[in-house]
């Protein structure tokens, strides 16, 4: 019996400790929940004056702005009046009587008469050529070639024809402004050349040579070619060193040669492929030792 009352004992202390322990836990629930709205309305209030403090600084501020920029603005309407600084007029220094000194005549020097370059340049040149004026079937197929070429270039030229010797003939185009026909370096020229021999030569059994001229540029470039040469062969045995010359056509390449043959010191030969071939001007140490 007292066994029975034991174990029933024991029971209820059991059921009442999980009661209190469920009391318990709920309890705690409950200050947790408290404690987390808690924590939410202090962060609030700490939001809340955190931004009331912002927003009373910015207004701090721009009243400090608003107070600076009404010491340093000047109103519109107050008149600014310049004040001009007096420069002081330099007094004038007592001058020196100087002494006059006899002036001497200057030489004078007598002056060049000037020649009228431009109507030189104007006037049509003359042809170097003083034969009689060709006529001859092969001159009139040169004529002819030629009359149109310049026809298709717009060119007003007209073309004469010479007879320098058998087979051998030179044709002068003449008038004014015919830079254009001659073109850089004669490039132009040569390529009328050129045309014409092909022309004339078409068909034909026996070959003749034609020489195009304008305004005697082919003089005045083989003068210019053996000036050039000249002093290119001083520059070599000066230095002792090879100079090659720009590239030339086959013509040009001979006036150079020929102009250099029998200069002593120097040698010449030709290199590379048309249209890019070029006069080499050497040093000949055979001939200074």
């Amino acid at each position: 019996m007292s066994k029975m009352k034991v174990q029933d004992a024991t029971k209820e202390l059991s059921r009442r400790a999980a009661k209190l322990l469920g009391d318990v836990t709920g309890v705690r629930t409950a200050a947790e929940k408290t404690l987390a709205e808690l924590r939410k309305i202090e962060n609030g209030f700490t939001q809340q004056q955190e931004a009331e403090r912002e927003e009373k600084r910015r207004e701090e501020q721009q009243k400090a702005l608003s107070s600076q920029s009404k010491a340093w603005t000047m109103p519109d309407d107050v008149p600014v009046e310049k004040t001009e600084e007096k420069k002081e007029e330099p007094k004038p220094r007592p001058q020196k009587p100087q002494q006059s000194k006899p002036q001497q005549p200057r030489p004078t020097k007598p002056r060049r008469e000037e020649k009228p370059a431009e109507a030189a340049a104007e006037a049509p040149a003359a042809p170097a050529v003083e034969l009689p004026e060709c006529h001859d079937d092969n001159a009139q197929r040169i004529t002819v070639f030629l009359t149109g070429l310049l026809e298709h270039m717009e060119s007003p030229a007209a073309v004469k024809v010479y007879e320098e010797e058998k087979g051998r003939y030179k044709a002068i185009l003449e008038g004014q402004k015919l830079g254009a026909l001659i073109g850089r370096r004669g490039e132009t020229l040569d390529a009328i050349q050129q045309l014409t021999n092909y022309a004339v030569n078409s068909g034909s059994e026996k070959r003749i040579r034609v020489h195009v001229d304008a305004e005697n540029y082919r003089a005045r470039r083989e003068a210019s070619l053996e000036s050039l040469a000249m002093k290119v062969a001083a520059k070599v045995k000066k230095y002792r060193r090879s100079v090659t010359l720009e590239a030339m056509n086959a013509y040009e390449r001979h006036v150079i040669h020929a102009a250099l043959q029998d200069v002593k010191g120097v040698t010449t030969y030709s290199v590379g492929t048309e249209p890019n071939r070029r006069v080499v001007v050497a040093y000949d140490r055979s001939e200074n030792n």
